[in-house]
């Protein structure tokens, strides 16, 4: 379902969309008010949302949208994705698996279909084949036995949904949790500040942009900048940050994986990983790095994951201890830590 008040702004998006043979738009509305209204009628399985509309926006809409149908996923493509972080953020919180910025004229090419599309197909998957009586269930992956240390710190990697599961996630740690927490979230350089805001507000504690030999500190949340990866490095003085900027793997940047893979070396192991939802495969080989120096991952689970691709992996290669919802993770994270975790 298209939610847009600009007309040509449909067209565009229809257009791109109705070319591919496994998409439909199923309903094209010019404000919220009607898209809720039409939601009664139309399932959709994604939704595109512009923010800044007449009436009740989609801001304000979102949750409504959310709450509409089970599994549906929202997109947000508003030129606020470009213009301003904090419309955009809130909506993310709420909710809202991703973002891209509005299509602008002779700004349609092959690059921005490309992403539109694979940002569509990625969130759409989550309903796909639903209800089909011969779809065969998976065998869940055997979870690794957890290892009993005395965890230092505490790495979070997230990207597409991240930011909902990271805020329900940290909302239900008790504000007495001591360990450092390392976030590596997939967004552009620009939102950081807000970001960073955003999760003080969550967690009720200190969260800060991390930088070159930033010394990580405890019941402080350190989060990797958007240009850079956050590494860990061990000091005479304690855990210290390192900001580098090689390619990754995955080709994310920030990337989870040297965020997982210094934590364990800077800690000898004793760290816990936390893979929340996202798209692709990044973390997946800091998490090897990780358990195989005696550290434990976590991740989130399918059905409260707007894209199970992140935690899917670490899953599937047999790295996680528990694989959960972001509300009882906090609680799995809470027992694992032990009582130095507590001030």
């Amino acid at each position: 379902m298209l939610v847009d008040d600009s007309l040509t702004v449909r067209a565009v998006l229809s257009r791109i969309i109705d070319a591919e043979a496994d998409l439909e738009v199923v309903a094209k509305t010019s404000s919220a008010e009607l898209a809720l209204a039409e939601l009664k009628r139309t399932p959709a399985d994604v939704v595109l949302l512009d923010l800044e509309m007449p009436g009740m926006g989609g801001l304000h809409a979102l949750p409504k949208i959310l709450e509409a149908h089970d599994g549906i996923q929202v997109l947000v493509v508003s030129s606020l994705t470009s213009e301003g972080a904090e419309p955009t953020l809130a909506a993310l919180s709420m909710g809202a698996a991703d973002t891209m910025a509005k299509p602008q004229s002779g700004d349609f090419g092959n690059a921005y279909c490309g992403t539109l599309l694979s940002k569509i197909r990625a969130l759409g998957r989550s309903n796909a084949g639903s209800g089909k009586a011969d779809q065969s269930v998976p065998v869940p992956p055997a979870l690794r036995i957890e290892p009993r240390n005395n965890p230092e710190l505490l790495a979070i990697g997230a990207s597409t949904g991240g930011i909902h599961a990271l805020c329900i996630f940290l909302r239900a740690l008790p504000r007495q949790f001591d360990l450092p927490i390392l976030v590596t979230q997939h967004l552009p350089d620009s939102f950081m500040s807000v970001f960073a805001r955003q999760l003080e507000l969550a967690a009720s504690r200190e969260a800060v942009i991390a930088c070159d030999n930033m010394t990580i500190r405890s019941n402080t949340i350190h989060i990797a900048p958007g240009s850079g990866h956050l590494n860990v490095r061990k000091a005479a003085s304690g855990l210290v940050c390192k900001i580098t900027h090689e390619s990754a793997a995955s080709g994310c940047t920030p990337s989870v994986d040297p965020m997982l893979t210094t934590a364990a070396d800077a800690t000898g192991g004793n760290s816990i990983g936390l893979i929340l939802s996202g798209m692709g495969k990044d973390g997946a080989i800091g998490a090897r790095h990780l358990v195989d120096a005696g550290g434990t991952i976590f991740a989130q689970n399918e059905e409260s994951s707007a894209v199970w691709g992140m935690p899917r992996a670490v899953t599937e290669l047999g790295l996680a201890s528990a694989v959960l919802t972001p509300t009882e993770l906090a609680m799995r994270v809470m027992a694992s830590a032990g009582a130095r975790a507590w001030k």
